[in-house]
């Protein structure tokens, strides 16, 4: 952990009150490598202290109070610049706490990057997709999938018939496309990602062929749909269906499909929260004991 001193005389942390048994799960940072965070579920409850350790006990450190904020934000992108947008709301993209201490000529702040994870049910609407495409004269294909609404761990089954084949298709993949969007108005930018590929057929197909769909979600990094996230933020996913003929020409078909995150723990009742909701961060120096209420935690945040 990283600490942010006052010159030489004094050091400032952020710790948790259940560091040492709360989970923390992979996630990528901003130069796309791996570290953990802790994780926490909406609706728990974000608790610990402010620990401020002066180097020199004899001398007096001077602030006009101590903070802490429990942070959403999101990182607008627009071409080659981009803009930071914070905000409080029940669904949020990123989180971290903040924890300040107000000095007169400057601020030193601490932050602590975390995950937030909302966890739904099953959805009571789930349809399959069936859909017939083609080419006149040329290709006819239908395919159908069992569901339009997967959790990150589970399987698409689906199939493809051919009903009319009239050129040499050589193979044939599914892929599975995250596209982001940020901002507002003109000012949109959209990100497409390719988060995997997958192969459903090698060789050429004929009439009356079915191929069958089998793709496990489990393997791969993947976040639940987000929409419209305060009017700036999106996640969508799509399955692309590809086909290429022996002249290496490419015939596709994209079909949006819903993702969500299945809950892996035992939900604890919000009267439970309810509870325990009287829990603050303290703030401890060496010389004093000051308690700073915690910012309200509205996590009901998917990441």
């Amino acid at each position: 952990m990283t600490f942010f001193g006052f010159g030489q005389s004094a050091e400032l942390e952020l710790v948790l009150s259940d560091a040492e048994s709360r989970r923390r799960v992979e996630h990528k940072t901003e130069e796309g490598k791996k570290e953990k965070y802790f994780l926490f579920y909406d609706g728990e409850t974000v608790s610990g202290r402010v620990v401020l350790t002066l180097k020199y006990p004899n001398k007096r450190l001077e602030h006009q109070g101590i903070k802490v904020e429990f942070i959403g934000q999101i990182d607008e992108l627009s071409g080659l610049s981009s803009a930071r947008s914070i905000f409080y709301s029940l669904i949020l993209f990123g989180y971290f706490l903040r924890a300040t201490v107000s000095r007169r000529l400057n601020d030193v702040v601490k932050e602590m990057d975390i995950v937030v994870h909302t966890l739904s049910t099953y959805p009571e609407l789930n349809s399959s997709i069936k859909m017939e495409v083609g080419i006149e004269d040329c290709l006819h294909i239908e395919f159908e999938y069992n569901k339009s609404k997967y959790h990150l761990k589970d399987v698409i089954v689906g199939k493809i018939y051919f009903l009319l084949v009239r050129i040499k298709i050589k193979h044939m993949e599914i892929d599975i496309i995250k596209r982001e969007t940020t901002g507002t108005g003109p000012n949109v930018y959209h990100e497409n990602d390719t988060i995997a590929k997958y192969e459903i057929m090698d060789g050429a197909p004929v009439r009356g062929e079915s191929i069958p769909i089998r793709l496990f979600l489990a393997g791969y990094e993947l976040t639940p749909t987000m929409r419209d996230i305060n009017k700036k933020f999106s996640v969508r996913y799509y399955l692309n269906l590809v086909l290429i003929d022996e002249e290496e020409r490419r015939y596709f078909k994209q079909q949006e499909v819903v993702l969500w995150r299945k809950g892996d723990i035992v939900r604890k009742s919000m009267s439970h929260q309810a509870a325990i909701a009287s829990q603050r961060f303290e703030g401890t120096s060496s010389h004093s004991e000051a308690k700073t209420p915690s910012q309200p935690a509205e996590n009901n945040g998917r990441q």
